[in-house]
């Protein structure tokens, strides 16, 4: 059994921060690569950063220069500082690892039930 549990979101005013957190927990006897997508109401699932098993790190255009991806190998956790953040930012985050159970030959695709995160004045 594998976890991904996330913490970190709310409410937030136009140019504020946040910083969302998924911690990785359970079976796992290792992580390749960590990321965070986001879901707004009516729109698909899309990336807003990962980190690669290099830890090169990945952002979609609409974040880059505000927001910074960063991972804790020794606590299996993954950050997302968030900042100048607008109101196009609103959704549903969702944290996703790509890992390798134990017993399980091939890694695969987990997700965090998702943190809603509101920009609104």
């Amino acid at each position: 059994q594998v976890q991904l549990v996330e913490s970190g979101g709310g409410l937030v005013q136009p140019g504020g921060s946040l910083r969302l957190s998924c911690a990785a927990s359970g079976s796992i006897v290792s992580i390749y690569a960590m990321g965070w997508y986001r879901q707004a109401p009516g729109k698909e699932r899309e990336l807003v950063a990962s980190t690669t098993p290099t830890d090169d790190t990945n952002y979609a255009d609409s974040v880059k220069g505000r927001f910074t991806i960063s991972r804790d190998k020794a606590k299996n956790t993954v950050y997302l500082q968030m900042n100048s953040l607008k109101p196009e930012d609103t959704a549903v985050y969702y944290c996703n690892a790509v890992l390798q159970r134990i017993g399980v030959l091939t890694p695969r695709d987990y997700w965090g039930q998702g943190t809603q995160v509101t920009v609104s004045s």
